[in-house]
């Protein structure tokens, strides 16, 4: 047996038309998806894309197919699905380091990378380093070394949104309109990395966060870039293809208590009923 975890991510902290396509930095936080892969018959109540993600290793590693009925997988996660929290990345993700483990091989980053495209638009969380990551082809990976230490009150909505559908969304205008902002976006993200400055990258997520407004708008935002004032946050962070949002902030020198009672006071709950004080951790899949 082979066990592998991925983290969920909180959103994106940018996400859009960056270096001539459109590309992600996702916002892994400390929540996973942790997956069991072994001898035995498959679950009737199996992950379609796990079982996805064995048969495309066996192909890339020129398995017979029919070995793919030997391998059991056990998915346990409680990651939302289909709100914008990387719940299908982080099961793929860890399907695939595990059911490699358990066949006797390794996979790098890039590959795995290009394992989780070939099934679906795919999250950096794939990555153990902040990735600015094209998300449809895995043609641009470029890593950040390090990354600021901050917290995120995640603000979890009941409406849903399929990745697949979010896709089929006219989007080509917005993009190209918010290509500037994401530009700076982009530098601010690495200026973050290289100084270790939270402000800075709250900066980049709330510009790309406004950005986003055109393409998938989030309710009451206007009311929340001014929580995130009055509060002095870091930033606010949406997730560009899903309904949840990050509040940018450091647990040890912020009120939480304050910013979700602003949050009841100003009625900005009742889109949010859900929250979760989470850490942004390191992304990557982890064999356990």
């Amino acid at each position: 047996m082979a066990v592998a975890q991925c983290p969920a991510s909180c959103g994106e902290l940018i996400q859009g038309w960056i270096l001539g396509s459109e590309k992600l930095v996702s916002c892994p936080v400390e929540w996973y998806s942790t997956v069991e892969v072994s001898h035995g018959s498959p679950l009737a109540n199996e992950r379609p894309l796990s079982r996805a993600m064995v048969e495309r290793l066996l192909q890339h590693w020129d398995y017979p197919a029919h070995l793919s009925q030997d391998i059991r997988i056990d998915v346990h996660s409680t990651i939302p699905v289909a709100k914008g929290m990387a719940s299908s990345t982080a099961d793929i993700a860890a399907t695939a380091v595990a059911a490699a483990h358990h066949l006797g091989h390794q996979l790098d980053e890039s590959t795995l990378a290009a394992l989780c495209v070939s099934l679906e638009p795919t999250d950096s969380t794939v990555f153990r380093q902040l990735t600015l990551f094209d998300h449809n082809d895995a043609s641009t990976q470029i890593a950040c070394n390090t990354q600021p230490e901050l917290d995120l009150l995640v603000l979890e909505s009941p409406q849903t949104l399929r990745t697949a559908d979010y896709h089929r969304i006219p989007r080509q205008a917005g993009l190209h309109a918010g290509a500037p902002a994401l530009k700076r976006a982009w530098e601010k993200v690495q200026e973050a990395c290289m100084t270790q400055n939270p402000y800075r990258m709250g900066e980049a997520a709330t510009l790309s966060a406004i950005a986003s407004q055109t393409l998938l708008p989030k309710p009451d935002f206007d009311a929340l870039l001014s929580l995130v004032e009055e509060c002095d946050l870091y930033g606010v962070n949406v997730a560009h293809s899903g309904s949840v949002v990050g509040l940018m902030l450091d647990r040890r020198k912020d009120d939480v208590d304050h910013v979700k009672w602003l949050l009841a006071k100003k009625q900005l709950a009742r889109h949010w009923p859900e929250q979760h004080l989470l850490r942004m951790v390191n992304g990557g899949v982890i064999l356990r």
